[in-house]
């Protein structure tokens, strides 16, 4: 009897729930209508780079470069509509300009064979310095009010910032479960050599995934400045590259690449906001809240390592033909010869 197997997200969802109830239980405030508007607004920010995060590590890729990518488009954004651009096409202008960055960082990795960490982390001083250096490291003041709607406003009584994740959430889900592209970044995240054999177009596959980080990053950045109605030029330089991170391997999607699901990643990017906006309702200093998000990435990641070593010995055992475990059908017993 074949066993069915429990997904990742029901242990994720599990674990929210008991937060949530902890918390709840502990400071009625958590409870209210107002903190759960806030929470999703913070989430937002958080689910919005972790989904491009997970299609990095996907491919067993890292970007550093987030945080800083969320400052310099949230400034270009700010910038373009001091110039006199309207709203929206100062909106496009920096989702151009953050899948550009993310572009940029393909490049790097693939044609000049830098790894993800070095790359992108180059990158997160670059693009951490421009906002500086095209402002003076002064903060831009947004006069457009109609800007206000991609962070403040609401579409049905759905703030707008929940509603762009949750559209994005779908079109990732249905992008890489439904179509020949998802199938060629969860083959490249298992071996990029293999995929390449089998006519994978790597390089393709990775200005992609590091295309949707930097254009995920840009979104994050205009909800910022839009909630703020300031374009900070160290807006990003906080705990949010962590936080995506962390939302991302909690949510089951491993580090090592070719495995992992939006909804998990989604969960995790819940599960953080959560964490951090409890520790600020019910007063836990500010300095407690990364000693938290550190545990809890050290746990994310010491789990998907025993997982893969789990795969690992399954996939020996069943290439040996031995039982991947006790439940495995047993030899049928000979059957008695009637005498």
């Amino acid at each position: 009897m074949t066993r069915r197997s429990i997904p990742d997200e029901v242990g994720i969802l599990g674990i929210l729930l008991v937060v949530a109830l902890v918390l709840g239980t502990i400071s009625p405030n958590f409870r209210t209508g107002g903190n759960l508007e806030v929470l999703l607004l913070n989430g937002a920010v958080v689910a919005l780079l972790a989904l491009g995060q997970t299609f990095v590590l996907l491919t067993g890729g890292i970007d550093l470069s987030t945080g800083s990518n969320l400052c310099l488009t949230g400034m270009i954004a700010a910038l373009a509509m001091r110039s006199g651009m309207n709203w929206w096409l100062a909106a496009l202008v920096a989702i151009a300009v953050g899948v550009g960055v993310g572009l940029v960082n393909g490049f790097l990795i693939h044609y000049l064979n830098l790894p993800p960490f070095i790359a992108t982390f180059s990158m997160f001083g670059v693009a951490g310095a421009l906002p500086k250096i095209l402002t003076g490291a002064a903060s831009v003041t947004v006069a457009d009010p109609n800007f206000a709607f991609l962070g403040r406003g609401s579409f049905l009584q759905i703030p707008t910032p929940v509603l762009m994740v949750a559209i994005a959430a779908a079109a990732f889900m249905v992008l890489l479960h439904r179509t020949p592209t998802g199938v060629h970044i969860y083959a490249f995240g298992g071996n990029s050599e293999t995929a390449r054999l089998a006519g994978i177009n790597n390089a393709r596959v990775t200005l992609f995934v590091y295309a949707v980080s930097g254009g995920c990053a840009a979104l994050a950045g205009i909800v910022t400045t839009s909630r703020l109605m300031v374009g900070y030029p160290s807006a990003g330089s906080g705990n949010e590259l962590f936080y995506s991170i962390a939302a991302a391997v909690v949510g089951g999607v491993s580090l090592f690449g070719g495995v992992g699901k939006i909804s998990g990643a989604l969960l995790g990017a819940i599960l953080i906001a959560t964490v951090t906006n409890g520790m600020n309702v019910v007063g836990v200093e500010s300095f407690w809240q990364p000693l938290v998000i550190g545990v809890i990435i050290l746990a994310g990641v010491s789990l998907d390592t025993y997982r893969r070593k789990l795969s690992t010995a399954d996939v020996g055992r069943r290439l040996l033909g031995r039982p991947a475990d006790r439940t495995a059908s047993k030899p049928a017993e000979p059957t008695p010869v009637a005498g």
